[in-house]
């Protein structure tokens, strides 16, 4: 194979170029340990395969930052004739002096994501880009990241459900969110995820969910379930609560629930301090509470259970005590 040069350093074969963009490929498709072994065994094969991965990691970053006629077109079907195209793209892109690289990313580096925000109280719906439909709960904030390869959630904080819509791109780009815990990936889906400071939890109402979280291997959520996850990979799953979604028609609604958790939940739709007493936190409370006016909500908790509400400051702080 005839040689490619980077204009510094040494020429690298043509071959080698193409068969490390390749790799950027696959594990675009699959980022497994078991695909990211398979290639660290190609790259140990022999130095120049080595080399290129090198060259390719580095510019791994620029790849989704091309135009769109040269981002990666085809992320399917190994033997389609336009993923062999790309292919030979990416190994072309290989070849250029890093000046050239350095240059294209200081002129055509697209935002970091849109960010849409709520505010404590308020809940939002948001169209994105590809038609998915997305709601945002109450002091949310999530990052909107849609490339011509991916598209992209990154939750900060809060909770949010989606309605994924089919992507009219060619090839579909997955749907992702991502938290500080894992990855999930749609797979046409509507489902529900809310971010609490040791794990992730996710409710399925249609579809199924593959999650990568540690070092663990995905595993996947199916319809009519509900899970967490944490950074370690641990995880659990259980049937399907349904008024998990709930929040999204304004409403809080527990069956048995302890009273400790309920004012929790609520505490997240006001300002101010709402404390409950130890002595009572695990009261079990049932019925439908509104999320926008949390006042009527504790006036309910008051006229159906032996509670007493105590408010000072200004109605700033209030605790839930025994009646």
């Amino acid at each position: 194979m005839p040689a490619e040069h980077l204009g510094s350093g040494e020429p690298l074969p043509r071959e080698a170029l193409e068969q490390a963009a390749d790799w950027l490929l696959r594990l675009h498709d699959d980022d497994s340990p078991g695909t990211r072994a398979a290639c660290e065994r190609w790259c140990a094969q022999h130095p120049d395969h080595a080399r290129a991965w090198q060259r390719a990691r580095r510019l791994q970053a620029l790849v989704a930052q091309v135009p769109g006629d040269w981002a990666l077109p085809v992320l399917g079907r190994p033997q389609d004739r336009q993923r062999r195209a790309a292919i030979k793209r990416i190994g072309l892109w290989m070849t250029l002096v890093p000046g050239a690289w350095l240059g294209w990313q200081m002129v055509a580096r697209p935002s970091p994501g849109q960010a849409e925000r709520t505010a404590i109280g308020e809940r939002r719906r948001v169209i994105l880009p590809d038609g998915s439909a997305l709601w945002l709960d109450t002091d949310t904030e999530v990052r909107v990241e849609v490339d011509p390869l991916h598209r992209r959630l990154r939750l900060e904080r809060g909770q949010l459900q989606v309605d994924t819509a089919v992507d009219r791109h060619a090839p579909a780009r997955p749907f992702e969110v991502v938290t500080v815990h894992g990855r999930v990936r749609a797979l046409g889906t509507r489902f529900n995820v809310r971010l609490s400071t040791h794990r992730t939890r996710l409710a399925l109402f249609d579809g199924v969910l593959e999650i990568h979280a540690g070092t663990r291997p995905a595993w996947r959520l199916a319809s009519g379930q509900q899970a967490w996850f944490d950074t370690a990979g641990r995880h659990a799953s259980e049937a399907l609560d349904a008024s998990v979604a709930a929040w999204t028609r304004g409403m809080l609604e527990v069956d048995a629930r302890p009273l400790g958790e309920v004012l929790a939940a609520l505490s997240r739709y006001r300002r101010g301090v709402l404390r409950c007493d130890p002595r009572i936190a695990a009261m079990p409370v049932s019925g439908a509470y509104p999320l926008d006016d949390s006042e009527r909500s504790l006036a309910l908790l008051e006229a159906t259970y032996p509670v007493r509400i105590h408010r000072s400051a200004g109605g700033w702080w209030v605790v839930v005590a025994p009646g």
